[in-house]
């Protein structure tokens, strides 16, 4: 007979109430039931299939109850709110720049540095082409009887990408009847509405399962501006156009700073004169906070024994997206030759009101003309993308020993997106257009149609991902010990993963008044190599092993480890510890990624910008090599015998990466050259003055350059806290979590983020604190949770009596949202759900350098209180 011990059920403890209360505890695995005779199964986080599943890993289970409890609609909203989460994952409120895609960033340490598995297999990489993490919005919900997520580097045993950990995504399966859910949310505002409906279908025959599942989901924007707490947004490219300029005073003179350089703003058209812009344009009114998405979804899971102890299994998904996001009408930047400047060369003439407001030539005979292009409209960007997976597996055993089982498994995905952006504008054919018809352009008034028509194109893209992966494992017990058997598995895999993408032609001449960019197309394979032990060297005392090797036909060999110990001091109390290395090979799109522009939020020290987004010119590297980590994991598993139903789990983690493939730090090379680094100057493509590099010059940073290179590094540490406990009082059965995170230390490429927000980085709270209370009897139960992030640094740029930049700190004030909901079994095929989420409409806290609005939307909510239901009928 298999002892249970009192550690045993504790974990087994934590996980059912992990399920049944919606909060999300932190355990190692569900305790084996005792009877003599328990089936093998596989744990996320380790190839051997064995009868308990307490292992040395930390590991968080989230049942679907759990998903509905808290109104989840995407798998990205239900991982986002995770305490081990930092970062800022793009998600449902990311309306530039993500294309729609939703991905998770455990640790803060990057999506890419997470492996999704699906069913305990590599899920296709997805999004707009050429992608480095999985698109969530592919794997419904309704699919989903619960996610893994292993907090624990797990390279040894999944190879590259889990860094940082592991998300399994466990789909539905012996499902027998006809189940149909509906579901529905939206704001107290009367807008944001979302809505699902799912079906499921399963039925048994003779050694075998059958179960098909479909589901639609819709989800409604949100505009920026129709939220009280945005403030308006202000952009130096105003509707009626406008030129930089020399600032001047009330004699009309020039304004110079304290070095001597004239002080330069823009200048737009006031009547009939050339002034000073007071307000910059306000693009909030055109911008979602969250973005609207439409998902259509086909799945299906089957296994079917197909005699002499070999059974057949497989799982089937379809997902089609069609997302949008909406931004302002397109900012035009153009340099315009001046008449009598440049000769033999189309010019404009400026006339006497724009010299007296301050309007002149560079040195290059030039001017800078912005132009916010309302008369177009606002861009519209749109995603059509598909994403399949099929996979099918035969296992059997083999009669050695006392019984060895055999896996054989072959999985095949494949994502393909059509994108577009509405209502562009071609920068050459906008340039020629001004040169032939500046009155048009220059009198304040609206364009024509004619001129519209000709600047005006839209924008089309294409690109996909494809993944073929073949493995096959062997595991069972290799012999005896005193304590127990030393169990093992052993396998082998080839994977091979490619992606393409290909912009509009006009963005790849060039021509367009967004970045140029260039196609991206490419592709790698491997071949790998592992195997793992367990050696009970004791009752109490087992140690877990694995090794890996991995042969990629871009940069070569990997190979990398894992060592694992679990220790029962007593009935109570068990400790576990992990250490173990890691890596990350390049992506298709950091191998060779065609190079791309990025607007990104910069400092310019010689405040020749008028906007904090300065393009920058991305380029990628294919002789790049694998980022290499370390982790390490310690705790502990505690259930109190004289508290009958209480489990405390408390785990100290590190993880530590080294040659990590990042962009060279382009803000930190533009403070070098200002302060007189010529070597930083030529490395960004930094235009400079050879005398004074602090002097400014036209057009010095119209050539900014980042590459990717092996020179980042993380360093990152906290401590994982949980407490489950379920009893009963007052007639009722009560369930109390609570899940707790306390950052110690995050640096990136030498740099301390440690409780600080920005929107580049996204956010690292010291604390992020989840708390539930379940109270319910028979066919009813409720439940109160909040979630709680601490306050941040809020560091931003701000000058001296000299005009010199340096760094101020604001303190971004801590946040705690109230959810509440409640569950009724009307009768034995129907249950109905009501939840309010942010109960309290608490606002976004404000940061200085927000992605968006004013804030970081990735991490505050942005939409308000959000009133959520749901009805489940079953057959």
């Amino acid at each position: 007979m298999i002892k249970r011990t009192k550690v045993a059920s504790a974990i087994n403890l934590a996980i059912v109430a992990s399920i049944t209360s919606g909060a999300f505890v932190t355990s190692s695995a569900f305790a084996a039931e005792e009877k003599a005779k328990v089936e093998r199964i596989e744990v996320t986080g380790s190839r051997i299939q064995r009868q308990d599943m307490e292992t040395a890993s930390p590991v968080t289970v989230i049942d679907a109850a759990a998903i509905k409890a808290e109104g989840f609609t995407s798998v990205d909203q239900m991982l986002q709110v995770q305490t081990s989460m930092a970062g800022a994952a793009v998600g449902s409120s990311t309306n530039n720049g993500a294309d729609g895609v939703a991905q998770v960033d455990l640790r803060g340490m990057g999506s890419q540095r997470t492996l999704v598995l699906l069913n305990g297999r590599r899920m296709v990489n997805s999004g707009s082409g050429a992608d480095s993490a999985v698109d969530l919005n592919s794997i419904p919900v309704a699919m989903i009887a619960r996610v893994e997520i292993l907090k624990d580097g797990a390279s040894a045993v999944y190879g590259s990408d889990a860094i940082a950990g592991v998300v399994n995504i466990i789909t539905k399966k012996d499902f027998e009847g006809f189940q149909l859910d509906f579901n529905g949310s939206g704001t107290d505002k009367g807008d944001g509405e979302s809505g699902d409906v799912s079906a499921l279908y399963g039925f048994n025959t003779e050694g075998g399962n059958y179960t098909f599942g479909a589901a639609y989901a819709d989800r409604r924007g949100v505009i920026q501006s129709d939220r009280s707490w945005t403030k308006p947004g202000s952009s130096s490219f105003v509707p009626n156009g406008a030129f930089l300029g020399t600032e001047l005073d009330e004699n009309g003179d020039p304004v110079f700073d304290k070095k001597g350089n004239k002080v330069q703003e823009m200048k737009t058209l006031q009547g009939q004169e050339w002034g000073a812009m007071e307000n910059g344009y306000d693009f909030t009114k055109d911008s979602w906070y969250q973005t609207p998405s439409k998902r259509y979804s086909l799945f299906a899971n089957m296994t079917q024994e197909l005699g002499n102890d070999i059974v057949f299994s497989g799982d089937v998904v379809y997902t089609k997206r069609k997302s949008d996001q909406q931004l302002a009408p397109q900012p035009a930047d153009i340099m315009l030759n001046v008449c009598g400047g440049v000769s033999g060369l189309p010019c404009i003439t400026l006339d006497d009101a724009m010299i007296n407001g301050g309007i002149e030539a560079d040195e290059t005979g030039r001017v800078n003309y912005r132009r916010r292009t309302n008369d177009v409209g606002p861009r519209v960007y749109e995603q059509d993308t598909d994403t399949y997976r099929v996979s099918g597996d035969l296992a059997g055993t083999l009669d050695i020993h006392t019984g060895m089982n055999w896996d054989v498994s072959y999985t095949y995905g494949k994502n393909k997106a059509s994108t577009s952006v509405a209502n562009s504008i071609n920068a050459t054919k906008m340039q020629q257009s001004v040169y032939a018809n500046s009155d048009a352009w220059f009198n304040g008034q609206s364009l024509t149609q004619d001129i519209i028509d000709d600047i005006s194109y839209f924008e089309q893209a294409n690109g996909g991902n494809e993944q073929h992966t073949v493995a096959g494992v062997l595991n069972g017990e290799l012999f005896d010990l005193s304590a127990g058997a030393v169990g093992f598995a052993i396998g082998a895999e080839y994977r091979r993963e490619s992606g393409y993408y290909n912009p509009d032609p006009v963005v790849v001449a060039g021509d367009s008044t967004a970045s140029q960019q260039q196609p991206t197309d490419g592709s790698y394979d491997v071949i790998s190599f592992y195997q793992e032990v367990s050696v009970p060297f004791s009752e109490k005392l087992t140690g877990e092993f694995a090794l890996r090797f991995d042969d990629y036909s871009t940069f070569g060999k990997a190979t990398t480890w894992k060592i694992g110990l679990t220790y029962v001091a007593t009935d109570d109390l068990m400790l576990r510890t992990v250490a173990a290395t890691g890596f990350r090979a390049p992506s298709v799109s950091e191998l060779y990624g065609g190079n791309t522009g990025s607007f990104d939020y910069l400092d310019d020290p010689w405040k020749q910008e008028q906007d904090p987004q300065i393009e920058v010119n991305y380029v990628s590297d294919d002789q790049l090599k694998p980022e290499e980590s370390e982790s390490y994991t310690a705790g502990l598993v505690y259930s109190p015998s004289y508290i009958d139903g209480m489990s405390v789990t408390l785990d100290y983690w590190r993880f530590k990466v080294k040659d990590a493939i990042a962009r060279e730090d382009v803000q930190a090379g533009m403070k070098s050259c200002f302060a007189g680094d010529t070597v930083a100057c030529d490395k960004f493509g930094i235009k400079y003055d050879e005398n004074d590099t602090s002097i400014p010059k036209p057009g010095m940073l119209d050539g900014l350059t980042s590459k990717l290179k092996n020179v980042g590094s993380q360093d990152t540490s906290g401590i994982d806290f949980n407490l489950a406990y379920n009893f009963e009082a007052l007639g009722l059965d009560w369930k109390i979590n609570n899940d707790t995170t306390y950052l110690l230390n995050f640096e990136q490429d030498g740099e301390d983020y440690t409780s600080s927000i920005d929107g580049n980085f996204g956010a690292y709270a010291k604390i992020r604190n989840n708390f539930s209370i379940q109270a319910g009897q028979g066919d009813w139960s409720v439940m109160y949770f909040n979630r709680y992030i601490s306050s941040m640094d809020d560091t931003y740029t701000d000058y001296d009596v000299d005009d010199n930049p340096f760094a101020a700190v604001r303190t971004a004030d801590s946040i705690l949202y109230h959810n509440i909901s409640g569950t009724y079994h009307i009768n034995d095929m129907t249950t109905v759900s009501l939840g309010v989420k942010n109960f309290t409409d608490e606002k976004p806290v404000t940061v200085s350098n927000g992605s968006d609005g004013g804030t970081v939307p990735e991490v505050y909510d942005t939409i308000g209180r959000t009133i959520y239901g749901g009805v489940t009928v079953k057959f």
